[in-house]
């Protein structure tokens, strides 16, 4: 250690409460301390700390739950959540991209923050109300390729299928979403050289006797639409994209049904759909791929542990 002031070199002076060495400078007498290690940029919070917190989170654990088991304020807590969320979204960028794939699946998981889309007001702005995530995912290695959080219109579809073009390679691959009609038209303009396209239209039956407020009606038959080159029809499914919207509601817990663990800031939302999604890439081990998806992918060799996907930095 040099000293800031007259640049003589300094011995060690004991150490400081929190642990770190301090150092004393033999000339003018000023004591300083060790840099401190920050893999979370100005939170003070400890990383084995950090850690525990968003490893409850990923579990399915509420922000208040959190709190009551750690002791750790919930405005801490949801500060630690968009800081990693961020990191997780820079990660995602970054490693997703350009990769080869076979069969991709894509659908829509509904959800809102603040309120419900019919319980706005004039005076309510954009960023409440229902908040639907697009996510697309490749059916083999069961890779989250691309999600986009937005609105349920032809701007956000367009808007996702732009993610999933640069997360996937120029290579030929099929492609097979629900009947939502404005995948149609991005499809066509985004990945037009490079899918074969097809969608499969669930048709509903009539809900029954005290299900039409909270159960969706009875599918009785699920029809293939080719829509674009030469889909095969065996590989027509959308059944791997909505186990993992399942997995949504089982790990984020402001994704459960008929709770009050809903999102009140949009930001928030964000943050904990890419912290999810990074964690289920390259953190969870899948039982039936016995690796987690990015290893099966290539694109890592290992599992990562949650403090190395916190503590990374781009």
């Amino acid at each position: 250690m040099t000293c800031h002031y007259c640049r003589n070199t300094c011995k060690r002076f004991g150490k400081h409460r929190n642990g770190l060495q301090r150092f004393r400078c033999n000339q003018c007498a000023k004591t300083f301390t060790e840099e401190h290690d920050r893999p979370l940029d100005d939170m003070r919070l400890p990383l084995d700390r950090a850690v525990s917190i968003l490893q409850l989170l990923l579990e399915g654990m509420s922000v208040r739950s959190v709190e009551r088991v750690t002791g750790v304020h919930r405005d801490t807590i949801l500060r630690l959540l968009v800081r990693a969320g961020d990191r997780c979204e820079t990660l995602m960028v970054d490693k997703v991209c350009n990769l080869p794939v076979k069969d991709v699946e894509v659908d829509e998981i509904w959800g809102y923050v603040g309120k419900k889309e019919g319980h706005k007001s004039d005076e309510d702005g954009a960023e409440l109300g229902d908040a639907y995530c697009f996510i697309g995912m490749e059916r083999s290695t069961k890779l989250v390729l691309a999600y986009h959080l937005g609105k349920r219109t032809a701007k956000s579809t367009d808007d996702f299928i732009g993610k999933l073009a640069y997360a996937t390679s120029t290579d030929r691959y099929q492609l097979t979403s629900d009947g939502f009609k404005p995948y149609v038209s991005a499809v066509k303009m985004i990945l037009r050289d490079r899918v074969d396209f097809a969608q499969l239209v669930k048709v509903y039956g009539a809900p029954r006797d005290g299900e039409q407020r909270y159960s969706p009606a009875e599918v009785v038959d699920s029809v293939p639409c080719e829509i674009m080159g030469r889909p095969v029809r065996d590989r027509i499914c959308t059944s791997h994209i909505e186990r993992q919207n399942l997995s949504v509601r089982m790990g984020m817990r402001r994704m459960t049904r008929l709770t009050n663990a809903f999102s009140k800031k949009w930001e928030n939302l964000q943050a904990a759909y890419s912290l999810w999604f990074a964690f289920y890439n390259f953190c969870r081990v899948h039982k039936t791929l016995r690796v987690t998806p990015a290893m099966e992918a290539g694109i890592t060799d290992h599992a990562w542990s949650i403090a190395e996907l916190a503590s990374r930095n781009g």
